[in-house]
């Protein structure tokens, strides 16, 4: 949940990446940096980099301190600020706003200024609990990365339309 002054965006997480303790994929991998200190806070802090000089990414420390690991927010399926998700995108297809995790950065007004929250805390951006269950969870190798890419560390809510990712990944009911 993102609330802002332009209003409340939310949306239920559907697909995610999890970068572990040991993972060359991961950004923590050869150590804290300025750029990846906070996926070495308490789990639930928000790491938020920009990939490629291009999309925000949303990652969720996953560790104790100073142990750095996280998981990337990929895919949600849109809950509430709907409309406003709308604008920000530029798009009124409501499957394809945060399918994805640059879309869904875009989507939630989601950047550099977020990273390091606590997101079990009070804030602008926060981490819920839905009572709505989570369908079968499926799980796939992880999407654009080329070191480590054979771990199945990708999991997505099976069916789900709001999943990134090619079809031979598990994307749209596979």
């Amino acid at each position: 949940m993102h609330e802002s002054r332009a209003g409340t965006t939310s949306g239920r997480i559907v697909e995610t990446e999890a970068y572990v303790v040991g993972d060359a994929a991961c950004h923590a991998f050869r150590g804290p940096t300025p750029r990846n200190r906070s996926l070495f806070l308490e789990r639930g802090h928000a790491y938020v980099y920009l990939n490629y000089g291009v999309w925000y990414l949303f990652n969720v420390s996953s560790e104790s301190h100073g142990v750095g690991a996280g998981v990337l927010i990929r895919a949600l399926e849109p809950l509430e600020g709907i409309a406003l998700m709308q604008v920000r995108r530029g798009t009124d297809r409501v499957r394809d706003l945060a399918r994805g995790p640059g879309r869904l950065t875009v989507a939630m007004d989601i950047d550099r200024r977020h990273d390091g929250l606590d997101l079990c805390a009070d804030g602008p951006l926060w981490l819920g609990r839905i009572s709505r269950p989570a369908a079968q969870i499926a799980a796939s190798v992880r999407i654009g990365i080329t070191r480590d890419a054979d771990r199945m560390l990708r999991f997505y809510e099976r069916g789900s339309p709001f999943v990134s990712g090619p079809v031979r990944l598990g994307r749209a009911g596979a």
